[in-house]
């Protein structure tokens, strides 16, 4: 049996894909140890409000519930033009937890979430801040303390789990969920390798000394998102991120229930991630490469008549792998009723990506919300 060079390049790509896998399945097998910190540490917990009115009906009684001794809650008003204001108004006089912070847009931040938030920041009287958005709920009442109790001396950054709330029969829904977790599965990983490289502010903590101490968001002020992952980016190393994996910890959000607001919102995700740091592009870049060439070799290797039991056994080879980690990483995130779709979402999401990749080099998005 004749082996050509376009076998050698798609077992290649296919052992690049799975070396990859096999890197990312830290997260899916990691088994984390008890939270070392203070149960009792004040906390400031902050959500960044842009017309949000009935996500806040819904947010600051699950946040007033939290079971823990002593926290602050720091609510901005982005500039909003909904009755967000006096929602976050009428809660603050009945609960003496609740403060509340005004925006009002200027020329030089017209519009930056980064801004809004800078300002959230200076109004904590805590050290320790815990992040949440206005369209997201705690899973338990113990949220707060669990992603708290990982503050120690040593731990400024906290990067937590927030999933997406299930649509029944819904495409977008599922792929949206798995967009979601292949990330978490990536994010955590990296930084339980010690590489830590993004965070999501639907769950993140951190303290205010390791903002001042990078000076916050100015670095990128400027960017388009970013609040979150370019943070942490930025922010965060081996010694002082840690990662909260307890379930009670995660939160959910609600989902895009159609495809233009969802495409939206990717293209700005799309649109930091390409001020990351070099190593951290270069490897994420890598890992997106070789799904693309495993594919295209699989393709190219049946049109021109490769052995198909050397693609076979290949195709195999690779998917075994994958179908180890990404189960088990999935069923970790509590989205097991979509693993036996990964193989098609996997591929949608990857032709998605490369539209958004062309997309956002002629068109960039220049509002948060």
């Amino acid at each position: 049996m004749e082996i050509g060079a376009l076998f050698y390049v798609l077992a290649g790509f296919a052992i690049l894909n799975s070396a990859f896998h096999i890197f990312l399945s830290k997260v899916a097998y990691y088994k984390e140890p008890e939270a070392q910190g203070s149960l009792k540490k004040a906390v400031s917990v902050i959500v960044c409000s842009k017309n949000e009115q009935e996500n806040l009906k819904v947010l600051i009684p699950k946040l007033l519930e939290q079971d823990h001794p002593n926290f602050e809650i720091i609510l901005i008003n982005d500039a909003s033009h909904d009755d967000t204001k006096n929602v976050i108004e009428d809660f603050r006089v009945k609960d003496q937890r609740i403060k509340m912070v005004d925006v009002v847009n200027n020329e030089s931040f017209w519009g930056n979430k980064k801004y809004a938030l800078t300002l959230g920041i200076k109004k904590a009287v805590n050290d320790h801040l815990v992040f949440i958005d206005a369209d997201c709920t705690p899973n338990s009442s113990q949220w707060l303390s669990i992603m708290s109790k990982h503050f120690t001396t040593d731990i400024k950054i906290v990067l937590g789990y927030s999933g997406y709330k299930k649509v029944n029969d819904s495409l977008l829904n599922k792929l949206i969920r798995y967009e979601t977790v292949l990330t978490a599965i990536q994010y955590f990983s990296y930084a339980l390798h010690g590489n830590p490289y993004m965070g999501v502010g639907r769950n993140l903590a951190y303290t205010a000394t390791r903002f001042y101490e990078v000076n916050g968001f100015m670095d990128h002020m400027r960017i388009l998102g970013g609040d979150d992952d370019l943070f942490v980016n930025q922010a965060a190393n081996s010694e002082n991120t840690t990662v909260s994996l307890n379930e009670d910890s995660f939160t959910s959000s609600q989902p895009k229930t159609n495809w233009s607001s969802w495409w939206k919102q990717k293209k700005r995700h799309i649109n930091t991630a390409s001020h990351y740091k070099k190593t951290h592009k270069r490897s994420l870049g890598l890992f997106y490469i070789s799904q693309i060439g495993f594919f295209i070799s699989v393709i190219l290797g049946l049109f021109f008549g490769l052995n198909w039991i050397l693609i076979v056994s290949v195709i195999l080879v690779r998917y075994v792998v994958f179908w180890v980690v990404m189960s088990k990483g999935f069923s970790r995130f509590r989205e097991s009723d979509i693993i036996m779709l990964l193989p098609v979402l996997e591929l949608i999401l990857l032709g998605i990506q490369m539209a958004l990749f062309i997309s956002n080099m002629v068109h960039r998005p220049k509002q948060w919300n």
